[in-house]
């Protein structure tokens, strides 16, 4: 759905170029969720917002769809972007008028329905993200959640192809921002829409997407499936993503197990192995014990995944080594 081929884009200040973007090729599939995370100043936003060309590249080429987006004229930009839906961090709803006419406004600016048309595509966004009760009210009578809904709404007016997503969630409480989400997802099932979204959670891209890029100092340094940049991180920004998420420190955890003999390694299970009981069926196999020094169950997105870091001690390990890599598991030997 969205290629990107050598793109690079440069802000002058004071007469020189900084770089935001680096020369980049990206290629996001249709109907997928595509996440791209990095700090403050990494580049994403900008990344983002030339998708749609509310910013303009300074070199490559941008095909969405099978068109080359930047050779579009000022009519054609026009056209292409009733094809891209995009919602705000801080949600850029109008105060002076009511959430059906926050709405309706991209379909009155398009000219193309008639007003009865316009009302009952309102009333099915409404009835879409849940608030078919809140059409009279304006926004400084909602929640912050409720005015996301507006805005992912309000972006779904034209029936786009594509959603863009400038850190939608940032501004929401942890709860709100886990049925924004769960919206999202619905929405991205039920319409076959590709989403774009930019975030620095990593809980947000492991909760929704199904591929991630992330991003330093205006480079992708790593991409790929959620579910590998995840449980095997690469470059340190991404490790660093890791480790925040799951609140570990190296350096403590490095410390901790100092002193713990045996030889340490980490076990990675994803979907059905993760509920397989296979230390126990290694450790009758080998005559091994194991101590478990640290560990996690949880999903991403669909998967279930599981994590352990084990201490393993007497028998044969190397045995018990062998047995874990013949199975449905990605090993580690940290020590």
């Amino acid at each position: 759905m969205i290629d990107f081929h050598n793109v690079h884009k440069a802000y002058r200040v004071n007469g020189r170029d900084i770089a935001a973007l680096q020369p980049s090729d990206l290629a996001i599939a249709r109907g997928e969720v595509f996440g791209i995370i990095g700090h403050s100043g990494a580049g994403k936003s900008t990344l983002l917002r030339l998708i749609n060309r509310l910013e303009e590249p300074s070199g490559g080429r941008i095909d969405v769809d099978g068109e080359d987006v930047t050779a579009l004229d000022a009519n054609g930009l026009r056209r292409f972007r009733q094809q891209v839906g995009m919602i705000f961090q801080h949600f850029n709803l109008l105060s002076s008028k009511t959430v059906a006419d926050n709405i309706a406004l991209p379909l009155k600016l398009a000219g193309e329905l008639s007003s009865s048309a316009i009302e009952q595509r309102v009333a099915e966004l409404l009835d879409r993200v849940g608030l078919n009760d809140h059409a009279k009210k304006y926004p400084a009578q909602l929640s912050g959640g409720q005015k996301q809904r507006v805005g992912i709404a309000r972006a779904l007016a034209t029936k786009p192809k594509i959603l863009l997503c400038d850190e939608a969630t940032s501004a929401l409480d942890p709860q709100t921002t886990a049925s924004v989400l769960d919206l999202l997802a619905q929405i991205n099932r039920e319409l076959n829409l590709t989403i774009v979204l930019i975030t620095h959670e990593m809980d947000v891209i492991r909760r929704v997407c199904d591929r991630v890029a992330v991003m330093d100092a205006g480079v992708i340094v790593e991409h790929g499936p959620v579910t590998e940049v995840f449980l095997h991180p690469k470059h340190p920004t991404t490790k660093r993503f890791v480790m925040e998420a799951e609140q570990i420190d190296e350096n403590e955890q490095r410390d901790a197990f100092a002193h713990v003999s045996g030889r340490i390694v980490r076990l990675t299970f994803q979907g059905e192995s993760t509920y397989a009981p296979l230390l126990g069926v290694v450790a009758r196999e080998t005559g091994v014990d194991y101590s478990i020094l640290a560990g996690r169950i949880a999903h991403i997105k669909d998967t279930p995944y599981g994590q352990l870091t084990l201490a393993l001690t007497g028998g044969d390990i190397d045995a018990a080594l062998a047995r874990f890599g013949a199975s449905d598991v990605h090993l580690e030997v940290l020590r």
